[in-house]
């Protein structure tokens, strides 16, 4: 099955009704797949719901369609994910990293700006649509949040997560086990890793997560880079929060 995306379709939009595909998804089901009138498709509106419809009018620039049915989908991980990471220096990295965690599962990616961040530019709309493809890849009825650039100040002081650690390597404050952290607690709760640039945190960073409730964690014993530590954190979260619930 191909999965097309149509976030801006109405929450109300019911049975019978007529709707039209942006002009990159009316391109790709027109001109890419060459589908005529009369095709059935299916499309997510990135908030869970993946709806079945009829090509009415196969136009390569505004694809119309007519609604013939709708399915809420539960998504392909558990609890609430929240990643936040400096983005690395290599661009290329971090849109892997953005790929990489969408296909794993992940309900919110926060790019942060630290201290000690090599790149402090960052293109969220091109990292939005490797976001969009991989939901789409994975087939997926949710499509994650993706933030602009946040210093990470603005991040820990506006989490709300009921979980919240951060992974760094200085020495100077006892970190806890990832692992045994999630093994321990109850399934399904929000939950927020801040992942630092190549250079780490810097000490007030620590401090202040500190300060606000989040708890220092490793995520083992090997040096990983900044990209590698997002995936892990975020498999993490994801395969002991699920074994947890069962």
């Amino acid at each position: 099955m191909y999965l097309f995306y149509a976030i801006d379709i109405p929450e109300n939009i019911a049975v019978g009704q007529s709707f039209v595909l942006d002009e990159e998804e009316s391109a790709h089901a027109v001109r890419v797949l060459r589908y005529t009138a009369g095709k059935t498709i299916h499309i997510a509106d990135g908030r869970g719901t993946i709806y079945e419809a009829c090509i009415t009018n196969p136009h390569p620039k505004h694809c119309e369609v007519e609604i013939l049915g709708m399915e809420p989908q539960a998504k392909h991980h558990p609890g609430n994910v929240h990643i936040a990471v400096a983005p690395t220096k290599n661009i290329e990295r971090m849109e892997w990293l953005a790929e990489k965690c969408t296909e794993i599962g992940v309900d919110t990616l926060t790019p942060l700006l630290c201290h000690y961040s090599e790149r402090k530019v960052i293109r969220t709309d091109r990292l939005q649509k490797i976001v969009l493809s991989a939901a789409k890849q994975s087939l997926s009825a949710y499509l994650p949040r993706l933030n602009e650039l946040t210093a990470v100040k603005d991040c820990i002081l506006g989490s709300d997560e009921q979980r919240r650690y951060i992974a760094h390597s200085s020495p100077w404050t006892n970190k806890r086990d990832l692992r045994d952290e999630l093994r321990s607690a109850p399934a399904g709760i929000p939950t927020i890793v801040l992942i630092g640039p190549e250079g780490g945190f810097s000490d007030d960073e620590v401090r202040l997560a500190m300060e606000h409730g989040f708890i220092p964690v490793s995520l083992g014993e090997a040096r990983l880079r900044t990209e590698t530590a997002a995936i892990v954190a975020c498999t993490m979260i994801n395969v002991l929060t699920d074994c947890s619930s069962n």
